[in-house]
């Protein structure tokens, strides 16, 4: 699948001397969803900026559909959508005129019958002629998705875009996000809320401290990096891991009521067989057990903090 957006050593220091991205290199395919993750000051969204040509690269090159962002602004600006996290917006002009003149701002013909799709699909047509500043802060986060496809973009991005909304707003939202796939739109977003990476994308991305520290498709992430774990729940509690299963990755829960085990599901061997035959000769008894497997939250977490 070719490359929509491709970045290669990407830097940029502020002028405080905060080195906000160091060596990008960073391909995204056409037509997916890929999240990109990352703690806060990480550079997820210096880095959505530089691309949107909000700020300015300090070196580096970076493609949109072909066009650089520096040498062919407008071509490349033209391909994108942004929604970003702040809601930035004439407050005193209504929704229609917002979103017409956005489509305008690209040099598109007039549509209206696009943009009244559009308002529906946001259930914002019967607010067209409200005022921004009359409108709730879900309804103004509406209006921002609005404005970035009101010049039907082929790239969207979504910087943080369900922080603070409501249950409705996000369902509306990713319904639409997976409207917009199946029309061959690439979406790029950022989130805080990692269980909707889990669900929407194809592809995560790890930022810390300005540098990409991964990049794979979702379903082999969580393969390669996804622990299972064993819980058996024990008959009678223990006060400790008896020291003939010291081999064993065995963790101690819930006031020695139960054990975990932690194993790889790829290895030849699991070890499952033998611990049970362990615990069976020790005399340690369980009248239940679990399996689990690491969730994307977990994952992230992990590779963060190990950097």
């Amino acid at each position: 699948m070719s490359a929509v957006i491709s970045i290669q050593q990407l830097n940029k220091t502020y002028a405080s001397g905060h080195p906000a991205l160091q060596g990008i290199d960073l391909d995204i395919r056409q037509g997916e969803i890929f999240a990109l993750l990352g703690p806060n000051g990480a550079g997820k969204t210096t880095l959505i900026s530089i691309i949107c040509g909000i700020v300015n690269p300090g070196s580096g090159r970076v493609l949109v559909s072909g066009k650089d962002i520096i040498k062919d602004y407008r071509a490349a600006r033209a391909q994108i959508g942004l929604v970003p996290q702040e809601l930035v917006s004439d407050v005193f002009e209504s929704v229609w005129s917002t979103v017409k003149f956005s489509r305008g701002l690209f040099g598109k013909k007039p549509d209206n019958a696009y943009l009244e799709r559009l308002l529906r699909d946001l259930s914002l047509w019967d607010k067209r002629d409200a005022k921004i500043f009359e409108l709730s802060g879900g309804m103004r986060r509406r209006v921002m998705i609005a404005k970035a496809l009101s010049h039907e973009p082929q790239i969207l991005f979504l910087d943080e875009p369900t922080a603070g909304v409501d249950v409705e707003l996000r369902r509306d939202m990713w319904n639409m996000v997976r409207g917009l796939r199946e029309r061959g739109v690439t979406i790029i977003l950022t989130t805080h809320y990692i269980e909707e990476a889990e669900e929407m994308a194809d592809r995560i991305g790890v930022i810390s401290k300005g540098r990409i520290i991964l990049v794979e498709d979702k379903q082999v992430l969580m393969h390669k990096l996804g622990k299972k774990q064993l819980t058996l729940y024990l008959q009678q509690p223990l006060a400790c891991i008896p020291d003939a299963l010291a081999g064993y990755a065995l963790e101690l829960v819930d006031e020695g009521r139960a054990l975990v085990f932690t194993f790889d599901a790829q290895s030849d061997s699991t070890g499952i067989t033998e611990l049970l035959k362990s615990l069976s000769q020790h005399g340690i008894d369980f009248k239940d057990l679990q399996s689990s497997q690491s969730s994307l939250e977990e994952i992230f977490v992990s590779l963060v903090s190990e950097r």
